[in-house]
């Protein structure tokens, strides 16, 4: 095999996907390639599904890489690697003209189609009759992979001798023998491809984290100290990561009997000083509203993640999906204000973490932070973090003079109170669910003061909905003939399409607001200005946003709803621009080109 041929690493640009049984090590093959491929120097963004049984059903895990900043993690499959059948035939489809198709011949015989390139491997007698251990075959598919397409050996070495290290010598020399031995195979084959990436063009400093991970790193920097949950899929991982570092730093991490606990903790945590959060996922987020409810009559600073998966109820648990929208906006009984973010990419998951805490403490209210299973679970390379981006907000507290005839929830032109901990000398107050008045006295019956206290909670949203108009991005044309409003995670693939969409003359722009709820007003409206059609692309059915939106804004906008546990792709909202470009152009309403994939 050649070494490396490729002149100019930047143009590389490659989609591996890796399909078969759930513990046929799918996603250890998966990670491993993604931390083989940035370590060599690209830039790499990830997506990956797996079964919600314990053991069994299809998993498969994307990985793209390249020599410049990635959006999404790409469309058309590059090469596919199958260890079993059903891979090969779920995902075949999905290979570009020309892609590359690498599969176990002793699982399955391929029936080859004319426009991909084959190489059966016999992995599994590979792995069985030269390393006598069935299960490294997916190392051994490694080896193939490495010695094939020139990613480097040497990397894949040291990450083997990492990961397995803690297992004993003889299980890193078994990893590093099916390695070679899948190398030293491919290498006496023809190689028909052009498939080459060697070392990769980045130099500079990075790290290759998850969602989830970067969230936990995020949060740790902002100071909190405190997590409490209780396990759920997607959003568990928050926990054991936490559970690993908090405790270095003098932090705790609870996990409770249930969701209702795990809030309940949270509150008590933030209303004795500490700053704390929790993880959950929609039934486990559906279970702490009323929680909720008292953290804002309370004033208690208080950060929940809701890492969405496919709902209602049980759903899909291992899948993707923005349908819990409504739910963190309204969820909750009376007039119960709250602040809404949605992460948009691995990075942002680090800052606005940060972003979250601050508001939080600053403005005394619960902050829910909306992720999903696709971005918690994606691995990207991001820059190392810049701490001075996002500068920590504490509480405002009691001075001396305040603490004399202390008032805890005291009216002030800023609609936010001095908050006191247990334990300080003439700050100690009632909190509770209860109505109560300026000192904290319970005053349920008082209908004037009930009106007042409602008024000073929603006042904060005027200095929130000018941070949420500071926050919302702006990609492609500023003043577009067709727009497009997203939100959470459909960031780069939106940014992604534009850019297409750009490429081919099209007048195209979208608009990103990191804060949903209060909404940025004065951007949107800037925003619609001038604009032919709106497109709203939403992993959901219902399109939640584009109907919040519908209450603030007389406005017909088109929706593009994908509800089938995936995240978009870059063409699917391309094709949609097009669609509706074409009937803006014809003169025909847009409105009626909605779509549901």
């Amino acid at each position: 095999m050649p070494s490396n041929s490729n002149s100019n690493h930047r143009d590389v640009d490659y989609v591996f996907r890796v399909g078969g049984e759930g513990g046929e090590g799918v996603i250890s093959t998966g990670e491993m390639l993604t931390q083989t491929l940035a370590r060599a120097g690209y830039d790499i963004y990830t997506f990956r599904t797996y079964p919600a049984e314990i053991k069994g059903g299809h998993a498969n895990y994307q990985v793209r890489a390249s020599g410049k900043v990635l959006l999404s993690y790409g469309a058309a499959v590059d090469v596919l690697l199958a260890f079993n059948q059903e891979a090969y035939d779920k995902h075949i489809g999905d290979v570009r003209a020309g892609g590359v198709v690498l599969y176990d011949s002793d699982s399955f015989t391929a029936a080859a189609r004319e426009s991909l390139i084959y190489y059966p491997v016999p992995l599994t007698s590979l792995a069985t009759e030269k390393i006598g251990v069935k299960l490294t075959k997916n190392i051994v598919a490694l080896g193939v992979l490495g010695q094939l397409f020139d990613i480097p050996l040497p990397t894949f070495e040291h990450l083997l001798k990492e990961r397995f290290g803690r297992k004993g010598e003889t299980v890193v020399q078994k990893n590093l023998q099916a390695l070679h031995v899948g190398a030293e195979y491919i290498a006496h084959q023809r190689k028909q491809d052009a498939i080459l990436l060697g070392p990769g063009p980045r130099q500079t400093k990075s790290l290759i984290l998850s969602g989830n991970e970067s969230l936990c790193l995020g949060a740790i920097a902002v100071g909190c100290r405190v997590y409490a949950g209780y396990p759920i899929t997607p959003a568990s991982d928050i926990m054991e990561f936490l559970a690993k570092e908090l405790p270095k730093l003098g932090g705790f991490v609870v996990q409770t009997e249930d969701e209702i606990a795990a809030i309940g903790a949270v509150l008590g945590a933030s209303f004795a000083g500490a700053k704390a959060m929790t993880a959950t996922s929609g039934p486990g987020f559906s279970l702490m509203t009323e929680m909720m409810g008292l953290g804002v009559v309370a004033e208690i600073p208080a950060v929940i993640v809701n890492v969405q998966r496919v709902g209602p109820s049980t759903g899909m648990p291992t899948k993707t999906e923005q349908g819990d929208l409504y739910l963190a906006c309204y969820g909750g009984h009376g007039n119960c204000p709250r602040i809404v973010m949605a992460l948009t990419s691995v990075e942002d998951c680090f800052y606005g973490i940060m972003r979250a805490f601050n508001m939080a403490e600053q403005f005394q209210l619960p902050v829910v932070v909306l992720s999903d299973a696709s971005l918690g679970h994606r691995k990207a390379t991001v820059p190392v973090p810049d701490l001075s981006r996002v500068p920590v907000i504490e509480r405002r507290k009691p001075s001396l003079e305040e603490l004399v005839n202390y008032k805890r929830y005291q009216y002030t032109p800023e609609h936010v109170s001095p908050m006191s901990v247990p334990g300080v000398s003439g700050g100690g107050y009632i909190a509770e669910g209860l109505e109560h008045d300026e000192t904290g006295y319970p005053a349920a019956s008082n209908h004037e003061n009930h009106l007042r206290a409602t008024n000073k909670r929603y006042g904060k949203f005027h200095a929130v909905e000018q941070m949420a108009n500071e926050l919302t991005r702006i990609y492609g044309e500023p003043h577009p003939e067709i727009g497009i409003i997203g939100w959470g995670s459909t960031e780069g693939v939106i940014r992604e399409a534009v850019q297409l969409a750009q490429e081919k003359g099209y007048s195209v722009g979208a608009l990103h607001p990191k804060i949903l709820y209060p909404q940025p007003l004065a951007k949107l409206t800037e925003f619609l200005q001038g604009t032919k059609a709106v497109i709203i692309p939403e992993v959901n059915y219902s399109g939640q946003f584009a109907t919040l939106l519908r209450k603030r804004f007389a406005y017909d906008f088109v929706q593009l709803n994908k509800c089938i546990g995936l995240p978009f792709t870059p063409k699917e909202i391309l094709d949609k621009i097009e669609e509706v470009a074409a009937h803006v152009h014809s003169g025909r309403r847009s409105s009626a080109y909605a779509a549901k994939l």
